[in-house]
Formats: structure tokens, C-alpha cells, sequence
């Protein structure tokens, strides 16, 4: 005897991830997001404020207040852990945000570059220790 064919559910599209940033005041990097990255404060949470997002375009950045380390020692620094990696779509786009961040101050814990995979590359540093990758084609 077999059994009657179950009706297929249509397959879930992903349409975006958003980055979990920990940090230790969730007004001085919202402020740190929109002043020196361009970002937009989405919204902030609780009183005091213990979460909040900012976004630019379609990238969207979680900020989570906490008191203590979340990572244990110095791996974070010692390993250059990511917290988030953003794209743009063109050369001329990467090239030109990386110059722009440069005009004012932004702390790059890496340059831009290009890599060995094809992309063009920088990473900064936010107040937190937070690593973010800016990532886009090479050529």
C-alpha cells in the first residue's frame, strides 16, 4: 500500500543576515556607526539602552550592550577575528568608501587591498575592538 503524495512546501528564500556587533555603549557607537561610517540609527532599545541596529543601503549592523569580555584573552586580536564582512558591487565603490572612511579618521585595521581570491578589501576597527570587512571585486 502507498501512501498519498504530501504537498511540497515552496522552498524559503533568505533575503539578508545582520551582524551581531557586542560593544560597551550603544550611544557612542551609534554614534561611531553614523558619523564616521554613514550609517542611519534604525532604532535603540530599553532604558537604558542595551540594543540597537543601524543600517546603510541594505546592511543592517545589531549592537549589543555588555559589561564584561565576550571573548576570552586576546584571540580576538590575535586571530583578527571578524565581527561582520560587508559588500559593495563594484571596484569604483569599494575604492571610493575606503577613501571616503579615510577622510575622516576612521581607524582601518587593514588598508585596502587586494587579495589573493579575487576581491579588494579593508577592515575597520571600531571603538569596541569590532573588526568589519568592506569587501568588493578587485577588477
Amino acid at each position: 500500500m502507498t501512501s498519498p503524495a504530501r504537498p511540497v512546501a515552496p522552498r524559503s528564500i533568505l533575503h539578508s543576515t545582520e551582524a551581531q556587533l557586542f560593544v560597551a555603549d550603544i550611544q557612542a557607537s551609534c554614534a561611531f556607526y553614523t558619523d564616521k561610517l554613514g550609517f542611519a540609527v534604525a532604532f535603540v532599545y530599553g532604558d537604558p539602552p542595551f540594543y540597537g541596529q543601524v543600517t546603510r543601503d541594505h546592511a543592517r549592523l545589531n549592537l549589543r550592550a555588555i559589561d564584561e569580555p565576550v571573548f576570552a584573552g586576546d584571540i580576538r586580536e590575535r586571530e583578527q577575528l571578524l565581527s561582520a564582512t560587508l559588500t559593495v558591487a563594484t571596484r569604483a565603490e569599494i575604492e571610493q568608501l575606503f577613501l571616503s572612511y579615510q577622510s575622516v579618521g576612521v581607524p582601518f585595521q587593514q588598508s585596502l587591498q587586494k587579495e589573493s581570491w579575487g576581491a579588494r578589501t579593508f577592515v575597520v576597527r571600531d571603538p569596541d575592538g569590532n573588526l568589519v570587512l568592506f569587501a568588493g571585486p578587485a577588477d
